[in-house]
């Protein structure tokens, strides 16, 4: 019994050691590991400058161009059109002509008001020669007072019937003047909504045609009324600046603000901003909607991009990298604004902070720079 015992002892301590023997560079450690501590692992990562620099306060917000003077185009007078002196959509300037009434039957109103006033004229004369006759006579005892004093009443009556005359015959030149209608200011015309032929009055609902000016405009928009004290701040200092842009261009105006609205609209708590543009290559064009920026002031602050700022159930931090190692750094984003965010708290400026790779990062954690993306 024994010697079976000592059998098996022996097959076991030989098992053992065929085990050790095949496991010995695990237990005994590598040949690197017998070298020296093996390298901290490192963690690629994209960096960016904390910076401190002059950022813009704006506000962004949908607007609508509207004209300075837009005016529909009325006949004053009861004729037909006689010419159209421009094409449908051109640019017109100011006291361009632009159509041509049928004019004839004022004309010959004109002349008879002109011979009406001309043998008023004469008779004024008559009376007048008269006047001074009597008036010479009575010195002499010739005629009584009588005829003198009807003599002047008859002169000032044809005085006053032709200052009557004049009147008409002036009222009947302003009415001429309506048969030629041409542009009160500078813009772009409609398309014509009467041709030659067509008879116009001043009660047809219809338009000739509608000239709106063109430059400069009006940027009409809303804004919080949280920014409206900012706002009237600025405005006392300055202009503020107002940039329109179309949305899906690159081609925008820049102008100052014009006006702000003299109440808050209480059911959206929102106040109506219009800023003026100079427009002068025609950029904007009324009725457009445009996306607006309203540039309040322009303040000193540290920004980073807003991808390296990271969130936490303790707050905002960024990864600073010092030394070759990341840091988690708390810090308190005051605003953001096209993808950029200005820190209030928590760096000084100068920084390199992680903007990619952040999740794999930790206090302490080293690092290593790599190059921006393509595109980046």
């Amino acid at each position: 019994m024994k010697k079976n015992n000592l059998i098996v002892l022996a097959g076991v301590i030989g098992i053992a050691a065929v085990a050790a023997y095949a496991t010995r560079a695990s237990w005994m450690g590598s040949g690197a590991t017998a070298q020296g501590p093996q390298r901290p692992r490192m963690v690629s990562v994209e960096l960016a400058k904390a910076e401190r620099k002059s950022v813009p306060v704006d506000v962004d917000a949908i607007g609508t161009v509207t004209p300075i003077s837009s005016v529909a185009l009325k006949s004053r007078v009861e004729t037909t059109i006689v010419s159209v002196h421009f094409e449908d959509g051109a640019k017109v300037a100011e006291d361009d002509l632009l159509f041509t009434l049928d004019s004839r039957q004022i004309d010959a109103q004109i002349e008879q008001a002109e011979g009406t006033l001309a043998k008023d004229q004469a008779q004024l004369e008559g009376a007048q020669r008269d006047l001074r006759r009597f008036t010479d006579l009575v010195g002499k005892g010739a005629t009584t007072q009588v005829n003198v004093d009807n003599a002047k009443t008859q002169s000032d009556i044809l005085t006053a019937t032709i200052k009557a005359d004049q009147a008409a015959l002036d009222n009947l030149k302003v009415q001429k003047s309506y048969t030629l209608i041409r542009a009160p200011f500078a813009g772009r015309i409609s398309a014509a909504n009467v041709k030659v032929g067509n008879f116009v009055r001043p009660a047809d609902l219809t338009s000739l045609a509608v000239i709106n000016q063109m430059a400069p405009v009006y940027v009409t928009f809303a804004v919080p009324q949280r920014v409206l004290v900012d706002l009237r701040d600025a405005m006392a200092k300055g202009d503020p600046g107002v940039t329109a842009t179309i949305p899906g261009h690159q081609r925008s105006e820049s102008g100052k603000v014009a006006m702000v609205e003299n109440t808050v609209d209480a059911t959206t708590g929102m106040v109506t901003v219009r800023g003026i543009m100079n427009n002068e290559n025609e950029t904007l064009w009324p009725g457009t909607l445009v996306a607006t920026k309203l540039v309040i002031r322009n303040e000193d602050a540290i920004v980073v991009p807003t991808v390296a700022v990271q969130r936490s159930q303790n707050g905002n931090y960024v990864f600073v990298v010092k030394d070759g190692a990341a840091k988690q750094q708390p810090v308190k984003v005051d605003r953001t604004s096209q993808g950029i965010s200005m820190i209030s708290e928590g760096l000084t400026g100068d920084e390199s902070v992680v903007v990619d790779g952040q999740l794999l990062l930790s206090n302490g954690t080293r690092v290593e720079p790599r190059a921006k993306k393509a595109g980046a």
